[in-house]
C-alpha cells in the first residue's frame, strides 16, 4: 500500500483534520510527521510560552497516535530538507498539510509546495483552521474588507461550514522514528510555566472538555457576561484553537446543536468572537506587513514616547500602580492568559497613557501568551493604537478606573491578581493613589503613584494624535 506524510503543524487533532482525511481518502498509510523548524517563521518565532503549550500539545497528540498504533515522527531541522528525507526513508509518494496564513510561513509553503511538485511528489494543503478562507471574501469592488460589520454580513450571507468528522480509529504504524520530543527544546528549564497548567490542559481532549464546559456553563449569559473580570464568563477556547487541537466547526455544529429562543443571543454573539478570529486572519493575509507596521500609514508620523527599560519593565511586571493594569499582566505572567477586556484595558494604558509604540505590547503578549496568535495579536494591538482596519477612535482612551468598576465591580478580579490591595476598602481598590494614607497603611509595596497619570496621560495622547492629523 502507498504511504503518504502528514505534515502536522497548528493542527494538532485527530478528529476534523482534513490534511489527514485527504491522505487516508486517497488510500495512503499515514505518517504523522511534525517538524520543529522556529528560525522558518521569520521574525515571528513562537514565545516562551507558546512553546511551552506546544511542548505538551505534542505529547498529547503522540499519545493519541499511540492509542491508535501509530506515533507522531519527530524532527528538527529545515522543513524542505527533513520532508526529502523522509520521503526518501519512508518511500512516501505524497505530503498533505494544513495551511498557515502568517506571511513567513505562506513564502515558504508556496516554495514548498513548487520544489516537491517539481521533484514528481504529490503536495497538497488544505484549510485546517478557518470558516473562510483570506482570499474568499471581498468587497463588491474585489478588495479586501478594512471594517468588520461588512465583513462579518458578507460572511453571514455565503454561511455554509464544513461537517464535522471523528478521528479514524486505526492508523498504521510508521516504520521510520524521530527526534524525542524533550530534544526539541520546548519545555522551559527553569519550570516558570508550572502555574499555567492549574488552568489549562494542552490536547485535544482538553480543547473538547474546554468547549463542554462552556456550552453547560458560560454560554448562558455569554453577551452580557464576557466582559467581566470577576467570572469564567468566556470559553477559554483561545489557545486551543491557536494549536488547531479543535476546529472552529466543530464548535459552530456544538453550538448550534443548542440552539433555543433563550440561546439565540449568546449563540450569534459568539459567533461573532469567532469571525473576529477570521477577520484577522483576512487581514494579516491581505496586509502582512502589518505586524510591525500600521495598517493606517497617517500614523507613521505619530509621536510615541521613548520609554525606559524601568517603566516598560514595570507595565511588564504588573507595577504600574493602576490596579486593573497590574491584576491584569500578573495574571499574564502566572497564567498565560489574559482576559480579554483586560487586553484592551492594558494595551489602552501602555499606548495612550504611556504613550508607548503598539508593537512593544505585541512583542510581550508574543512571548508570553499562550494563545499568541499572529493575527489576532497584531489586530488588537492596532485596533486599541487607533492605527489599524475597525480601529477604535484616537479619542478612545480606556479609563481604567472607570473599567475595572463597570467590569470588575467587587474587585473580586484585582484583590485576586493584586493580593496586597484585598485589606484597602472597596472604593480604594479601584484607584489606591487617591487614599494615600490606606495605601501606605495596608499595602506600603504597592506604588504610591501610578506610573503616568491618568488624565495626564490621557491629553499628551489626545495632543500627539492631532498632531499627526488624526483629529
Amino acid at each position: 500500500m502507498s504511504s503518504a506524510l502528514v505534515w502536522f503543524r497548528r493542527d494538532l487533532r485527530l478528529a476534523d483534520n482534513p490534511a489527514l482525511q485527504a491522505a487516508l481518502d486517497a488510500g495512503h498509510d499515514v505518517i504523522p510527521v511534525y517538524i520543529h523548524a522556529p528560525s522558518e517563521e521569520g521574525e515571528w518565532a513562537p514565545g516562551a510560552a507558546s512553546n511551552a503549550w506546544l511542548h505538551r500539545s505534542l505529547a498529547a497528540l503522540d499519545s493519541d497516535l499511540r492509542a491508535r498504533g501509530s506515533h507522531l515522527v519527530m524532527r528538527q531541522g529545515g522543513s524542505l530538507a527533513m520532508l526529502q528525507s523522509l520521503l526518501a526513508e519512508t518511500g512516501a509518494a505524497a505530503v498533505f498539510w494544513n495551511r498557515r496564513y502568517e506571511p513567513a510561513i505562506q513564502s515558504r509553503d508556496t516554495l514548498l509546495k513548487r520544489t516537491l511538485r517539481g521533484q514528481g511528489i504529490q503536495a497538497d494543503s488544505c484549510n485546517g483552521s478557518l470558516l473562510f478562507e483570506p482570499w474568499q471574501l471581498a468587497t463588491q469592488q474585489g478588495q479586501p474588507y478594512k471594517v468588520f460589520t461588512p465583513f462579518w454580513r458578507n460572511a453571514l450571507t455565503r454561511w455554509k461550514v464544513q461537517p464535522a468528522r471523528d478521528a479514524p480509529p486505526g492508523l498504521s504504524a510508521p516504520r521510520v522514528e524521530g527526534a524525542r520530543l524533550d530534544t526539541l527544546g520546548l519545555a522551559p528549564k527553569v519550570r516558570w510555566d508550572a502555574g499555567f497548567w492549574q488552568h489549562w490542559q494542552p490536547g485535544e481532549a482538553g480543547a473538547r472538555e474546554a468547549l463542554e464546559v462552556f456550552i453547560d456553563g458560560a454560554l448562558a449569559g455569554y453577551r452580557q457576561q464576557r466582559d467581566l473580570m470577576d467570572r469564567v464568563g468566556t470559553s477559554l477556547l483561545s489557545p486551543h484553537l491557536h494549536f488547531g487541537e479543535i476546529a472552529p466547526w466543530r464548535i459552530v455544529h456544538a453550538l448550534e446543536a443548542g440552539r433555543s429562543a433563550a440561546a439565540d443571543a449568546d449563540i450569534d454573539a459568539y459567533l461573532r468572537e469567532l469571525g473576529w478570529r477570521e477577520f484577522a486572519h483576512h487581514l494579516l493575509h491581505h496586509f502582512p506587513a502589518t505586524a510591525g507596521e500600521n495598517l493606517n500609514p497617517r500614523f507613521d508620523r505619530f509621536a510615541w514616547a521613548t520609554p525606559s527599560a524601568a517603566s516598560l519593565q514595570a507595565w511588564q511586571r504588573g507595577r504600574t500602580g493602576v490596579p486593573i493594569v497590574d491584576a491584569g499582566l500578573r495574571e499574564l505572567w502566572h497564567t498565560g492568559y489574559m482576559h480579554n477586556r483586560v487586553r484592551m484595558i492594558v494595551a489602552s494604558y501602555l499606548c495612550k497613557h504611556m504613550r508607548v509604540h503598539w508593537r512593544e505590547g505585541a512583542r510581550w503578549f508574543w512571548d508570553t501568551l499562550v494563545d499568541a496568535d499572529l493575527a489576532n495579536n497584531t489586530m488588537g494591538w492596532q485596533w486599541v493604537a487607533g492605527t489599524g482596519a475597525d480601529a477604535a477612535p484616537y479619542f478612545r482612551v480606556f479609563n481604567p478606573v472607570t473599567q475595572s468598576e463597570k467590569f470588575d465591580p467587587q474587585a473580586r478580579y484585582i484583590s485576586r491578581w493584586v493580593p496586597e490591595l484585598e485589606a484597602l476598602p472597596l472604593k480604594a481598590r479601584f484607584a489606591p493613589w487617591q487614599h494615600p494614607h490606606l495605601l501606605a497603611e495596608h499595602a506600603p509595596d504597592y506604588p504610591r503613584v501610578p506610573l503616568v497619570d491618568l488624565a495626564a496621560g490621557r491629553d499628551a495622547a489626545l495632543a500627539a494624535y492631532r498632531r499627526t492629523g488624526a483629529g
